[in-house]
């Protein structure tokens, strides 16, 4: 199984989940198509769990987490 990386968007430098292997991905808060080999990688894991429990922190530190209803 290939590392899940977590990169910054080139436009609105919001964080996405990507495989590594990936080319390009639409960014899911302003819509972009990012060339993941030009984008920031922020963080690298195994699977995509730790990467996604590393996305959920790192947003949470910078102010991004979920409000509750």
């Amino acid at each position: 199984m290939a590392p899940t990386l977590i990169v910054k968007c080139t436009k609105c430098g919001g964080y996405m989940l990507s495989a590594k292997d990936q080319k390009t991905k639409h960014c899911p808060y302003c819509g972009a198509n990012v060339n993941l080999q030009k984008a920031q990688r922020v963080a690298a894991a195994n699977t995509a769990f730790e990467a996604s429990e590393m996305l959920r922190k790192l947003k949470s530190e910078r102010g991004f987490d979920r409000k509750p209803n």
